[in-house]
């Protein structure tokens, strides 16, 4: 009975949660790349987050 339910194993766990407050624009925007995308939300912040770091470099 103590077994727990494993997931599948990743090589990049996500176990950082965040909470945010956005704008109903920011929103909305967010809720618009998630449609195009067909990504989570979490996905496209990760890669907002990737992207906003990478042009820092430049």
């Amino acid at each position: 009975m103590g077994n727990k339910k494993m997931g599948r194993p990743t090589d990049n766990p996500k176990d950082i949660s965040l909470k945010v407050r956005l704008d109903k624009e920011t929103a909305e925007k967010l809720d618009d790349c998630v449609q195009t995308l067909k990504v989570s939300k979490a996905e496209v912040i990760r890669r907002g987050v990737h992207k906003v770091h990478d042009s820092l470099k430049n």
